[in-house]
């Protein structure tokens, strides 16, 4: 069964900053990554981030929206709407809604922001996790003082 994390950030960091960072720890431990975005600006504007992140720690990802419609291959892709064509071992949720297609990977990774009208999305959409029954985590996630 899928195990969901969410991840409440603080205010010294943006929710695409910890997106880049908690996408970073995942990537170097080996796992396959579908970051599921709310609309087509955060995508595109996490896509930069992660460019220029880390330069030395880069993480190879790809947007879907190509000519054909399908990311290239990469160990990280992002989406607005797109189910993923392939299974990804790890979904991070950065749209605000669970997206209809989550239980297709083992783990998610849900970000609570520092505003309060989406960690009241948030709230809801940990109801909805525990009330199916699914393994549930939480962590509080201190500021990064550095990029």
């Amino acid at each position: 069964m899928t195990r969901i994390d969410f991840y409440q950030i603080s205010d010294g960091e943006t929710e695409l900053q910890f997106a880049c960072r908690l996408t970073g720890m995942i990537y170097r431990r080996g796992y396959q990554i579908h970051i599921h975005t709310g609309d087509a600006a955060t995508a595109e504007a996490l896509d930069e981030m992660l460019w220029n992140y880390q330069p030395d720690r880069f993480v190879p990802h790809s947007r879907y929206g190509t000519p054909s419609g399908k990311a290239v291959a990469a160990p990280v892709r992002i989406g607005v709407n797109e189910e993923p064509e392939e299974h990804q071992q790890v979904l991070i949720n950065l749209s605000g809604d669970i997206p209809s297609f989550f239980s297709r990977f083992d783990r998610v990774a849900e970000v609570v922001p520092v505003d309060q009208n989406r960690r009241d999305k948030a709230r809801e959409s940990y109801k909805f996790y525990r009330d199916r029954g699914y393994a549930l985590e939480y962590h509080s996630i201190p500021a990064r003082s550095n990029g």
